[in-house]
């Protein structure tokens, strides 16, 4: 087991990251680790879009890259430190729609270049991504290989396997990432891939590649069974950092100041 600080001090700057979007399970601890060791070049990727982690990881100068299909902060609006930074020219953008995205973490996952992608071929992203190859209206997406997967699982066991339940896409993540870092609500006793019921929404230790307790790991997003979003924060969070101003002070407060909890309760 490991601590968020440890995971982020392991991720080098530059790394591509895969990241789950505010409704999947976001790694928030790991996140704001991140900021607070000033992270530099990061290249994020949306599983299959990006949200409230990558806002802030853009607005604080951490991310020199995205590749993913929208990012959002839902009901909250636009994310403002990603809009600001994609008009200013400040990070790249590769546009990517979401059947890409999955198919080229499958094509990771099973060890071959590429993945073949119906009904995309009519697609203006198609002249945009000169790494995708067009055939008719099947456009052939290449593998994407992250660095590390990075998410918040509710349960990991002793013997380091993670639940993720229903949120297979992050299982891919896990099996096309070169690492995966996890952070964890509860731990339980045993192994989970001998429950039949929990087995089937269980991501093997043989692609985990460190755990960290961190409860209440994903707030403000929410951790589906555990406790919901914290609608009133994002909210929040969206008014002040539509201004450089209000985003620096979102960060004096709620992420370069330790906290012994996430939650303003």
């Amino acid at each position: 087991m490991s601590t968020v600080q440890e995971m982020a001090a392991a991720i080098p700057d530059g790394a591509l990251l895969a990241l789950p979007p505010d409704y999947s399970l976001v790694a928030m601890e790991i996140v704001r680790a991140l900021i607070r060791r000033k992270a530099k070049g990061l290249r994020l990727l949306g599983v299959p879009i990006l949200g409230m982690s990558a806002d802030l990881l853009i607005g604080a100068g951490c991310v020199a890259e995205v590749e993913t299909s929208a990012v959002s902060l839902g009901e909250a609006g636009l994310a403002p430190r990603f809009t600001e930074a994609a008009e200013k020219n400040l990070i790249r953008v590769k546009d990517a729609t979401c059947p890409a995205v999955h198919a080229g973490l499958q094509a990771s996952e099973k060890g071959v270049s590429f993945m073949p992608v119906p009904g995309i071929g009519g697609s203006d992203l198609v002249r945009e991504r000169k790494d995708w190859v067009r055939q008719g209206e099947i456009v052939l997406v290449p593998a994407i290989k992250p660095d590390f997967a990075l998410f918040h699982a509710r349960w990991a066991d002793e013997a380091g396997n993670v639940w993720v339940g229903r949120r297979r896409e992050l299982a891919t993540a896990a099996h096309a990432s070169k690492s995966c870092l996890v952070s964890f609500e509860e731990g339980r006793a045993g192994d989970m891939l001998e429950d039949e019921v929990l087995a089937p929404g269980v991501v093997s230790n043989i692609y985990v590649t460190a755990t960290a307790h961190a409860p209440r790991g994903a707030w403000p997003c929410g951790l589906p069974g555990v406790y919901g979003a914290d609608d009133l924060h994002l909210s929040q969070y969206a008014k002040a950092a539509k201004t450089r101003e209000g985003f620096q002070r979102y960060l004096d407060e709620w992420v370069l100041t330790p906290r012994k909890s996430s939650s303003p309760a």
